[in-house]
């Protein structure tokens, strides 16, 4: 087994690269990007094309191989100032979907994340409104602002934690909280 791997390495070496590439590459890929031309790496080592900042050239080209694309690369390789802005155009549209300023253009799609975002605030609003109105039940009475004071009071009379609690901020003799 190792000995025909080595021996697939020794013939790979000698394919040209575009062989080499035909004959790794599964034809379930191939199916995927028709007749386009690889021209990179890519940004994972596969054969696919994205819009990217930071990785600004894809494996494949956009469009597939026309014959005035073709005709437009014959003539490319030749001296550039003699191409129209308009062939310029066509060449770069037949590699790249978009242009760095179009990609990078806003979107808009912050305001549907937003818009989202608030419904679903709205929704746990409504379901905590309705789980306090219809599930729990009332607060006991010691809630009450009354019942709290009257606790308080019985605190600071039995002196609960005098070193460092409520009832060390009491003063006993002037009957009031110490200053």
């Amino acid at each position: 087994m190792a000995g025909k791997l080595m021996l697939f390495g020794k013939i790979a070496h000698n394919i040209p690269g575009s062989s080499i590439q035909r004959c790794a590459m599964s034809s379930y890929v191939r199916t995927l990007i028709g007749k386009r031309e690889i021209v990179g790496f890519g940004f994972n080592g596969e054969p696919n094309y994205v819009d990217r900042t930071d990785f600004p050239l894809p494996a494949i080209r956009w469009k597939e191989p026309s014959p005035d694309v073709l005709t437009l690369r014959e003539k490319e390789k030749g001296d550039w100032k003699l191409l129209s802005i308009e062939e310029k155009k066509a060449l770069y549209r037949a590699s790249f979907c978009q242009t760095f300023a179009e990609f990078k253009a806003p979107t808009g799609e912050w305001k549907s994340v937003i818009g989202l975002g608030l419904v679903f605030i709205s929704v746990a609003f409504w379901i905590f409104y309705g789980m306090k109105v219809f599930v729990y039940s009332p607060l006991p009475d010691s809630f009450k602002k009354e019942n709290r004071e009257a606790q308080l009071r019985r605190i600071i009379d039995l002196q609960m934690n005098p070193v460092e609690g409520i009832a060390s901020k009491w003063d006993y003799e002037k009957d009031d909280w110490k200053k």
